[in-house]
């Protein structure tokens, strides 16, 4: 019989923001329906599966996308764009909030944790109070910090830096190929959560997108603070059953 529950130790957890964390869905979906409208790019459903975890500058500084190259307008349209995602009332995912509130619970955790996103500084500041997400106590990495996006290991390697941790006693936590790639360049443990992909397509895809672990979503897993040696860790309880739920 396959085993289906498995325990990792790391020292600090980096959580990705939109899929993982939150839903912001109906947002998304809005916000490139009208983009998709007003630039001339056909149906929207196609872009949001091909950019979902991209930084939204990249995006639509794409050639084949939005191609807005004037910086002006590029940064007045990020805005645009994000304030849509959130007038879709996102909301937390199922498991994330209860586990946020398991690290808060110690004192040495609280400081081992944060989100990296590949939204703007402007976007997380009022997402993730408005899912009654909590702020880390280092604060976040956002699209803003870092010159290179997802799937380069920057973002990562910053959120590590933030919390004074080498990336490769990290884990990421993901729900876009993408970001698990980010993760896997940054030489750390990954973690899928099946909120936005299905389990297949972390299974069969090429291998530097493919997470060490997976899982229906963060409910399926629990973190405790133990000693190794004397030295704090998080340990993790991680169970990798497949659900019922599988997104469409």
């Amino acid at each position: 019989m396959a085993l289906t529950e498995e325990v990792l130790t790391v020292d600090a957890i980096l959580f990705d923001l939109d899929g993982t964390l939150i839903d912001s869905t109906p947002g998304v979906f809005s916000a490139w329906k009208i983009f998709a409208e007003e630039y001339g790019l056909g149906l929207h459903l196609p872009i949001v599966q091909k950019t979902h975890g991209r930084r939204l500058a990249d995006t639509l500084k794409d050639e084949t996308i939005c191609n807005i190259q004037d910086t002006e307008l590029l940064n007045s349209e990020i805005m645009r764009f994000e304030d849509l995602v959130i007038e879709g009332n996102p909301v937390a995912l199922g498991g994330a909030v209860e586990l946020l509130a398991q690290l808060d619970s110690h004192e040495d955790m609280r400081t081992r944790w944060t989100i990296v996103t590949s939204a703007s500084r402007y976007y997380a500041s009022q997402c993730i109070p408005k899912c009654k997400i909590p702020v880390p106590i280092s604060e976040f990495v956002t699209a803003d910090d870092v010159t290179e996006g997802k799937p380069k290991p920057t973002p990562y390697l910053e959120g590590a830096k933030k919390l004074g941790i080498d990336a490769t006693k990290c884990l990421v936590i993901e729900d876009a190929p993408s970001g698990i790639q980010s993760g896997n360049n940054a030489g750390a443990k990954t973690l899928a959560v099946c909120t936005s992909h299905k389990r297949e397509d972390f299974e069969n895809c090429s291998e530097i997108k493919r997470p060490t672990y997976i899982v229906d979503d963060l409910s399926r897993v629990h973190v405790d603070w133990v000693q190794e040696s004397g030295i704090g860790k998080i340990q993790l309880t991680i169970d990798t059953r497949r659900g019922s739920h599988q997104p469409v």
